[in-house]
């Protein structure tokens, strides 16, 4: 199973702020000297890219996500000089030559197999790299996700979404273990909370929660989809987020 899907990067960049400043904490774990090559994995419409290049006045960045749409926004931002951009599937990543460090932000939850992905920036990195990431844990949004299940499981939607999950919300124990046996030492996962009400409850649910269902949907289905759960889920929407944070070295 694939775990690239094409985003609305305009709007996923407008509506991304919790994502944003889930980012900085990220960064903020970071050990660099400035001059070094980081993986950011899953660079998204470039908007945490960008911050990441503000560590590294003297290095690169190698921005990699599985949806063209966000890549061709990160590019229409960021200094072609510094960074390299790719289009691909983070399990299947070949860059040729080692990076100094890792950086993931609410990404590898959408990633079915963790086995191959951590194997994969093993395999990326140089010897002693770090790698630096949150995604979703488990119970990441449980509320609105049984609110999403609960409209899916009802027609019309139900023959289209019906029992389909596309997360892999692991706990920081499971993902430890995943870790040392890709080869990594040093390894730290741990979860923190974190609570969103987003300003633009629609675009935002549309975007980011919703996005991989909607792909399922007709068009005609669509907006329908998104008010029903949006119903279920209660107003004003609140999200009750669980960040996995990973850390380990090469």
């Amino acid at each position: 199973m694939s775990s690239t899907r094409e985003w609305d990067a305009e709007t996923y960049h407008r509506v991304s702020t919790p994502q944003v400043q889930w980012a900085e904490q990220v960064l903020g774990r970071m050990e660099l000297r400035g001059d070094e090559t980081v993986l950011d994995a899953g660079c998204g419409s470039g908007r945490v890219t960008a911050m990441l290049l503000e560590r590294l006045p003297r290095g690169r960045v190698v921005a990699v996500d599985g949806s063209a749409a966000m890549v061709d926004a990160a590019r229409e931002t960021l200094p072609a000089d510094r960074v390299r951009f790719l289009v691909g599937d983070l399990v299947d990543l070949s860059l040729g030559e080692p990076v100094d460090a890792v950086f993931s932000n609410a990404v590898f939850h959408w990633i079915p197999d963790h086995d191959r992905l951590f194997a994969a920036l093993h395999a990326a990195l140089r010897p002693g790299g770090r790698l630096v990431a949150q995604c979703g844990g488990e119970g990441n949004v449980a509320a609105f996700h049984a609110a999403m299940q609960a409209v899916g499981e009802r027609e019309p939607h139900a023959e289209h979404l019906a029992g389909w999950w596309p997360w892999n919300f692991a706990s920081p124990e499971q993902t430890e273990e995943r870790l040392r046996r890709a080869g990594f030492a040093e390894v730290r996962c741990w979860r923190s909370d974190s609570r969103v009400q987003p300003v633009d409850a629609a675009s935002f649910a549309a975007t980011v929660c919703l996005g991989a269902h909607l792909d399922r949907l007709p068009a005609t289905l669509r907006d329908g989809y998104v008010k029903a759960v949006l119903q279920a889920a209660g107003q004003p929407l609140v999200l009750d987020y669980v960040r996995l944070n990973i850390e380990a070295r090469a």
